[in-house]
């Protein structure tokens, strides 16, 4: 009775130390942005200030994570009003036809010590096309409130805003190179 008791309990546990957890972003320590460069002399930072976020892993070091991101493209803001109403409309982003930009990452591969390359599909004014982005797991901790695990990450990368059709404007006005940049702290469930 005892190895039967014994062989359910390390059953228990291994299924429990490799389940999948899932990990939801904290948004009030977390960015999504960007930066293009206006007329090829200056750079614009934005960000958008409504998105969500999750993680899916089995794997402490996050080697096998999914990463899902949402953001809600009428929330741009480069702080100036008319610039912002202008990327809203069917110039840029079209947020009316739009509404959301999306990334779901299809793989993740080891670079260095918490360095990754991770590869997914960014859907965004209504193309959808693989991207690669740099990922760094910045660190691992806890939460002093709720004492469970919660994780930092920054991702960054560049795409081609006509690969999806985002904006007329000549390079020489907006740049086609456009560099994302997000960092969040994600908390376990």
């Amino acid at each position: 009775m005892k190895k039967i008791n014994l062989l359910i309990a390390v059953l228990l546990t291994s299924s429990t130390l490799f389940a999948q957890t899932k990990w939801n972003v904290d948004k009030a320590h977390a960015k999504v942005g960007f930066t293009v460069t206006h007329m090829m002399i200056s750079d614009v930072d934005g960000n958008f200030k409504s998105f969500d976020a999750s993680i899916t892993s089995s794997k402490p070091d996050f080697s096998d994570a999914v990463f899902d991101l949402s953001v809600d493209a009428s929330s741009i803001s480069t702080d100036n009003d008319m610039r912002d109403n202008d990327l809203k409309s069917d110039h840029f982003f079209d947020v009316a036809k739009y509404p959301k930009i999306t990334f779901k990452s299809t793989a993740i591969s080891t670079v260095g010590d918490k360095t990754y390359k991770l590869t997914g599909n960014l859907t965004m004014h209504g193309v959808t096309k693989p991207v690669v982005l740099d990922l760094t797991l910045k660190g691992i901790g806890q939460n002093m409130r709720t004492h469970k695990p919660v994780a930092g990450f920054k991702v960054s990368g560049t795409i081609d805003r006509t690969d999806f059709g985002v904006g007329t404007a000549p390079a020489t006005v907006v740049s086609n190179k456009i560099e994302l940049r997000a960092n969040g702290e994600f908390g376990q469930e």
